[in-house]
């Protein structure tokens, strides 16, 4: 019992004292028994003392830059190992935003001085008055955002934006009459013209008479992933130089607009309002990976818009550049798409059916006549427009399409020499 007690009493007279300059602990196994010490003079006169002391080395360190630098540099290392620490543990540590608003910040000022502001006037005419006559409204206005693609003034946007006409049942609008450009960082409005367009694409260039401007640097959409940093700049509600953020939502997302246009788009959850067609989509070094050109809207959605890829886009600037539209190859007939229920109650093949040829077409060229089942083409069985499309598409003018037709129940391969579309 007495061994006991003993063992006890010297695991009790174990001190902890903390080194300052090593912040390691050591043990001290006190063996001096205790002598009898008044309360003052054995405990609070060491522990003032201490304190003081302590509070002037402390004081006296922290004084000396060198000294002071070596502890907050080695605090701030203990806090990320211990956060290290923390996550391998499995919790969340707190992460510094500074990085993420650092690259937002230079790629920002990276594109905006890229970016422009597109104004456009057009005309609307009322159909039907009061008195069935048809009248024309006053001068009305929209707003986009553009590209710089050149120093010398060629600018990229959509071809929504600068070349749309439409009409409804009771007014019609009008081709732009008149574009203006805004500059980032300049209150002169540029008078532009229209270089080329293309509807199938949504593309458009157009121009403005000044030089020195800031041209946006591509990079190369096909390298895209999904989860990168994304940012859409233009000029939403005529709010010149806006941006928002996100990430790459998508790639390669097949996409139909209200006209029945099929894209193939990136998605981005940065947020695009109307305005911001024709801005740019850029990554973390400020180069562009897309064109703004559609949102989804409406109740339950949050956060979808697309972009068109720039590498999409080169080609297409390129020819409308140097002829003012896109030159494709081109058939030459307007068909009806047959799937099996449709051909079954026709006595008719799957494929596509033949409603009219074009005169002096590659089709008519080629022997192909109304009535025929396209039920192949290049050796691949096709059942739509948009397969024929595709396959075509795919080649130049000039290039031969091997075709195969079903005729009164017989086939029959033509070859057809690709023409370019009127």
């Amino acid at each position: 019992m007495q061994e006991n007690e003993k063992k006890e009493r010297n695991v009790q007279n174990f001190k902890t004292v903390q080194n300052p300059s090593t912040y390691k602990t050591i043990y001290k196994n006190e063996t001096t028994p205790k002598s009898k010490i008044g309360f003052g003079k054995g405990i609070l006169l060491p522990f003032f003392s201490g304190a003081v002391g302590c509070a002037v080395v402390l004081g006296t360190c922290l004084s000396i830059p060198s000294i002071r630098l070596k502890i907050v540099n080695e605090t701030s290392h203990m806090e990320s190992t211990t956060n290290n620490t923390s996550q391998s543990s499995g919790y969340v540590s707190q992460t510094s935003l500074s990085n993420y608003s650092d690259t937002a910040v230079y790629a920002a000022n990276k594109i905006l001085p890229s970016i422009v502001g597109i104004e456009v006037e057009y005309n609307v005419n009322s159909l039907i008055s009061m008195f069935g006559r048809q009248t024309q409204a006053n001068t009305a206005t929209a707003s986009g955002s553009g590209i710089i693609i050149s120093d010398d003034g060629y600018i990229l946007t959509n071809n929504h934006i600068v070349a749309t006409s439409s009409s409804e049942s009771y007014y019609e609008v009008s081709e732009a009459t008149k574009l203006t450009v805004t500059l980032f960082n300049d209150e002169t409005k540029y008078e532009a013209k229209i270089v080329g367009t293309d509807e199938q694409t949504d593309l458009a260039v157009i121009k403005i008479e000044k030089t020195g401007l800031s041209r946006a640097e591509f990079a190369d959409s096909d390298n895209i992933k999904v989860g990168e940093f994304a940012m859409a700049v233009g000029n939403p509600l005529g709010m010149q130089s806006s941006i928002t953020c996100g990430v790459i939502s998508a790639v390669n997302r097949e996409v139909t607009d209200s006209d029945g246009k099929k894209f193939t788009l990136m998605q981005t959850d940065a947020a695009i309002n109307s305005g911001n067609s024709g801005g740019a989509l850029v990554n973390s070094e400020g180069k562009v990976v897309g064109i703004n050109t559609l949102k989804l809207s409406g109740t339950g959605i949050e956060g979808m818009g697309f972009a068109i890829p720039i590498n999409a886009t080169t080609d297409i600037t390129s020819q409308l550049i140097q002829y003012s539209k896109v030159k494709r190859p081109y058939i030459g007939i307007s068909g009806m798409d047959l799937n099996e229920k449709t051909a079954k109650a026709n006595n008719l093949a799957v494929g596509i059916y033949v409603k009219s040829v074009d005169d002096f077409s590659a089709a008519e060229k080629a022997g192909i006549k109304i009535g025929d089942v396209i039920v192949e083409a290049n050796g691949k069985k096709i059942s739509t427009m948009d397969e024929l499309n595709e396959i075509k598409n795919s080649h130049k003018i000039g290039d031969e399409m091997k075709i195969k037709v079903n005729r009164d129940g017989q086939e029959k391969e033509l070859t057809i020499t690709l023409g370019e579309q009127p």
